[in-house]
C-alpha cells in the first residue's frame, strides 16, 4: 500500500477538482516593446504563483505603461506524474529548482504571447527542448520546493548505477 503523497505547500495551489499529485498555478508574464533595435518584441515568464480559484478564470493585465505589460495567466495545471520522478529530483539537486514555462507567441501577431505549460521536470523541459518548443525558468519558492521534495521523497528512488564493462574486454565467446 503507497502512502499518501504530502499536502500541497498552500490550500490555494491545488483544488478539491484535481488530483493530489497536480497543483492550479498562475503565470505572470512579461511583454516589453521594442525591448533593443533588433526585436520589435519580447516576452518572458516572470513568475510562477498559487491560483486564486475565486479570481478571473481568463488572463488578466496587472501592469500596462504602454511598454511592458504584465499578464496574469491562470488556470494553469501542474500535474506530478510517478515516472517522472528522476527529472524532479534533477530539478531539486541542481541547487536552484525551478519551474519549467513553456509558452508561444502568436504567429499572426507576435506582440502577443502566452505560456502552454508549467512543468517542474527537468525531464519534460529537455523534451520540449528538443521540440524545438521556448521554456523559460523561473525560480521556484523555498515552500513549494520542499513540498516538491516531499512528493519526490515519497515516489521516486534512484536506481542504483551499474557499471558494464565493454565487450572488447569480455571473452570472445561470451560478446
Amino acid at each position: 500500500m503507497s502512502a499518501a503523497p504530502p499536502d500541497p505547500p498552500d490550500a490555494a495551489l491545488q483544488a478539491a477538482d484535481i488530483a493530489p499529485d497536480a497543483l492550479k498555478v498562475a503565470v505572470v508574464f512579461e511583454r516589453i516593446r521594442q525591448p533593443n533595435a533588433w526585436e520589435a518584441w519580447s516576452h518572458r515568464p516572470l513568475q510562477v504563483l498559487p491560483d486564486d480559484p475565486d479570481g478571473p478564470a481568463s488572463p488578466e493585465v496587472l501592469h500596462d505603461d504602454g511598454r511592458v505589460r504584465h499578464t496574469r495567466h491562470p488556470r494553469m495545471v501542474v500535474d506530478l506524474h510517478r515516472d517522472e520522478g528522476e527529472g524532479y529530483w534533477l530539478n531539486l539537486s541542481s541547487g536552484t529548482p525551478v519551474w519549467f514555462v513553456m509558452w508561444r507567441s502568436d504567429p499572426q501577431d507576435p506582440s502577443r504571447a502566452a505560456p502552454e505549460l508549467v512543468s517542474m521536470s527537468y525531464h519534460v523541459a529537455g523534451r520540449l527542448l528538443d521540440a524545438q518548443e521556448r521554456v523559460d525558468t523561473v525560480p521556484m519558492d523555498p515552500e513549494v520546493s520542499a513540498w516538491l521534495s516531499q512528493w519526490t521523497a515519497l515516489h521516486y528512488r534512484p536506481q542504483p548505477k551499474e557499471r558494464r564493462r565493454p565487450a572488447s574486454f569480455r571473452h570472445p565467446e561470451r560478446r
